[in-house]
């Protein structure tokens, strides 16, 4: 994790429940003498001095050394046969919000110095939390993860369950460090789903608004579906003594547990799908993520793996590569971008204008011409001019009104369309229009925004919205200028733009 973080103040949707996974006086129902708990948490959780303290407690200052908690955490891995490795657990100092309560993060760093090519650990499967731990059935993991609810939900509701048993719990200290990263990602901040109304406005303008919108009702749809797998996985669930999902957990607590698991998740390649999502002790968030990096844990036989792919100092952060992600979905699932994110993007979205006569026809010519009748086109980093290039043929194909003209097309198999001046200029002004349309919608300018982040002094939230915004205007001013150019090279700048009454829609 980036040696300069910040951190934000605790997400205000939380109201009361500052905590992720569950506050801290469950309601229980009479435990049942019949009811055994599965032998696989049969183990005493660990001493008193492993508890963090919580967040709540007025005496714990906010940047003290924590090193009694991470030796806690350490030492319940190294308890249940966790292999001596070569990483240690480090404090984050983080600035005095929430009135001087929160405790330094903690990151795994090297615990000595490292080449490329070492093992920096090894995880066995024991101490991983997947849905095959959890429901112990592959095939109801497949059909629960078929409907409706996903592995995330899945393993969010066990361990909102685990945290209900307290000190009882196998899982505790790894709950316990959960707790205290809060969902935090490498920067200190919070995914935008747990973030306030006031808070979003921060990234007015960006698509990354409709995005959170549209994942919190996903979560909310999976909270209802809750109940189901409490149905279908009774053999599991029957050792809480505890209500239905739903009944037991409000909304807003499964929501936290659901960023939180989706901040430090592991997609786990070449195993089965009961094992493909899982829960790595020492994995994320506590590694730091980077774009650039190709460390991946990886999954090797019954053990979970770390090689590193660079050398490393003792102390300095441990490094993993984070997939091919957009800084927007980096952001919006572990509260963090990379400025120097080689898979940053954003999105232009064109279709055709289902009002036009020939509407079917020109679908037909954009799908022969690998394109749909709504088409995304992805505006890469340093690739710009490119999108714009890859968008013309489709955009004229739009622009066209005579039905014979349409007909020549389908019969020849040569380009999407021919290119006239007429159909260029407004091909081009469309274009030019919708870029500066785009970026008047952004309450700030680029400049601004660098003359804001050169101050250093902004909330970290702000901060971390600014940055994803600031390069968001990035590309789409690659954009604009690529258009411009591309005007500038026309032949003739007396031609006026063709009418279009059916032009293809851009957003």
């Amino acid at each position: 994790m980036a040696s300069s973080a910040s951190v934000s103040p605790a997400a205000s949707v939380s109201g009361a429940h500052h905590r992720l996974l569950l506050p801290c006086s469950p309601r229980r129902l009479p435990r049942s003498r019949s009811r055994l708990r599965s032998s696989r948490l049969r183990f005493v959780a660990c001493h008193a001095d492993t508890l963090l303290p919580s967040p709540s407690v007025s005496h714990a200052p906010a940047a003290c050394p924590s090193t009694a908690s991470a030796n806690g955490f350490s030492d319940w891995l190294r308890e249940h046969v966790l292999p001596p490795g070569k990483v240690a657990i480090l404090d984050r100092p983080v600035p005095c919000f929430r009135e001087g309560k929160d405790l330094p993060l903690h990151y795994v760093a090297a615990g000595q110095d490292l080449e490329a090519g070492d093992v920096a650990f090894e995880v066995p499967m024991s101490l991983v939390v997947t849905l095959e731990r959890v429901l112990g059935d592959e095939s109801i993991a497949e059909l629960l993860t078929t409907n409706k609810l996903s592995e995330l939900a899945c393993l969010a509701l066990y361990l909102m369950y685990e945290k209900k048993q307290g000190k009882d719990s196998f899982w505790y200290p790894y709950i316990k460090e959960l707790d205290r990263q809060r969902g935090r990602g490498q920067l200190a901040v919070e995914s935008p789903l747990l973030w306030s109304e006031s808070e979003l406005n921060y990234l007015k303008g960006s698509p990354i608004r409709d995005q959170v919108v549209a994942r919190d009702e996903g979560i909310r749809r999976e909270y209802n579906e809750l109940d189901t797998l409490w149905f279908m996985a009774g053999s599991l669930f029957q050792q809480y003594p505890f209500d239905i999902p739903t009944e037991a957990f409000p909304f807003e607590i499964f929501k936290q547990a659901f960023v939180a698991v989706q901040s430090c998740v592991v997609h786990l390649q070449k195993v089965s799908l009961a094992r493909r999502f899982a829960l790595v002790p020492l994995g994320p968030p506590l590694l730091t993520y980077k774009s650039n990096c190709k460390a991946m844990l990886t999954a090797v036989g019954d053990s979970v793996r770390l090689v590193v792919d660079r050398p490393y100092k003792a102390e300095e952060p441990i490094i993993v590569w984070c997939g091919p992600q957009p800084n927007s979905r980096l952001l919006l699932n572990y509260g963090f971008i990379d400025e120097d994110n080689p898979f940053d993007r954003i999105v232009i979205e064109a279709s055709l204008n289902t009002e036009d006569p020939q509407f079917q026809e020109k679908r037909m010519v954009a799908q022969r011409n690998g394109k749909l009748a709504i088409q995304n086109f992805l505006v890469c980093v340093g690739k710009e001019k490119e999108t714009i290039a890859e968008m013309l043929p489709y955009l004229r194909l739009g622009y066209i009104s005579d039905p014979d003209e349409i007909q020549a097309i389908l019969s020849s198999e040569g380009d999407t369309c021919p290119v006239s001046p007429c159909t260029e200029r407004a091909v081009l002004d469309q274009l030019v229009g919708y870029l500066e349309s785009r970026l008047a919608g952004y309450p700030t300018t680029l400049d601004e925004d660098e003359t804001m982040l050169a101050d250093g002094n902004l909330e970290p939230k702000k901060e971390v919205a600014t940055r994803l915004v600031r390069l968001e205007k990035k590309l789409l001013h690659g954009c604009l200028q690529a258009a411009i150019e591309f005007i500038n090279d026309l032949p003739d700048h007396t031609v006026s733009p063709c009418p279009a009454p059916y032009a293809p829609e851009l957003k």
